[in-house]
């Protein structure tokens, strides 16, 4: 009996352990981190129970294939907002074109935002 207690702790401290790693890398740690730039289409405050800052900008480029003669295309960028004060810088640049300093995480949580995107900084502002 002693054996198997042995082995049922050792495999609960083995199974708590790669949760806790499974759970770090899901939710906590920084996957990528970039800049990207464009309009803000869209920010707002939503949620049911956790009320979390979403937003939509949409940045334009041109199409690199030659087959498609250099047109316009825009695509847009799906983002999050955990941090209070960047909320408010974002809801005071209306319309204008803005760039912004972003982490992705693999996972999302409902107290940071919908989007694996979390916008930490505003780097530039009505340029």
């Amino acid at each position: 009996m002693e054996t198997k207690g042995k082995v049922i702790t050792w495999a609960s401290v083995i199974i708590v352990l790669v949760l806790a790693i499974f759970c770090y890398f899901k939710f906590c740690f920084v996957f990528a981190e970039g800049v990207n730039d464009g309009d803000v289409n869209y920010f707002q405050k939503e949620g049911y129970i956790f009320k979390t800052y979403e937003g939509k900008m949409i940045q334009t480029g041109l199409k690199s294939h030659p087959t498609d003669g250099g047109a316009i295309q825009s695509n847009e960028f799906k983002f999050s907002v955990a941090d209070e004060q960047v909320a408010e810088q974002l809801m005071r640049a209306d319309h204008t074109k803005i760039k912004l300093h972003w982490r992705r995480y693999l996972g999302t949580l409902p107290w940071r935002g919908n989007s694996q995107f979390v916008v930490d900084e505003v780097i530039e502002n009505g340029k």
